[in-house]
């Protein structure tokens, strides 16, 4: 079928990165399903409201932090909060169901660089509130680097509903996922 990157892969390499995309997406779309239905609460169980990025921004360092708390400030705040919401969810489906998935990996690593951007680890030491000590790696560059592979092998022609749209396309026949 013509599948670049992937024609010389194994079963085995292929079935590993369509899973490595569709975690990916888990992990996307249950951020932003999270964010979207849970609402926060203190540890004595107290409501605090609906998730806002206000907190993550008020820690936040660096030149894009900065001019996303003056954002916030201005009064995008709740813009702000749904098109994160958003964006999470639409990537999240994107990943799992490997539609528009080169598109779906360009706005992950677009959200990732903005996140890693917005918090830059460059001290190296703990801050609070902050899971883990990070030196300039941190999991959003480790994750950025993760789609940046799913992207390269173009894993929505080895498995997904943009493989099954293009034979649709082609052939008009449904194929079977070649693993």
């Amino acid at each position: 079928m013509g599948n670049s990157a992937s024609d010389s892969l194994s079963a085995f390499q292929k079935l590993t990165l369509v899973v490595l995309r569709t975690f990916i997406g888990w992990h996307f779309l249950y951020e932003g399903y999270f964010k979207l239905l849970l609402p926060a609460w203190a540890k004595d169980g107290t409501y605090l409201g609906t998730w806002s990025s206000a907190s993550y921004l008020n820690g936040a360092t660096g030149f894009v932090g900065h001019t996303l708390q003056s954002m916030f400030n201005a009064g995008w705040g709740h813009a702000i909060d749904v098109a994160v919401i958003t964006a999470l969810c639409a990537i999240g489906f994107s990943l799992m169901l490997g539609i528009f998935t080169q598109l779906g990996c360009y706005g992950a690593m677009a959200m990732l660089a903005l996140f890693y951007l917005t918090a830059m680890p460059l001290d190296g030491v703990p801050h609070p509130g902050m899971e883990g000590n990070y030196m300039i790696v941190n999991k959003n560059l480790i994750e950025w680097v993760a789609v940046a592979v799913v992207w390269s092998f173009q894993t929505g022609r080895i498995a997904g509903l943009d493989l099954l749209y293009s034979a649709w396309r082609k052939k008009g026949a449904v194929p079977v996922p070649q693993l």
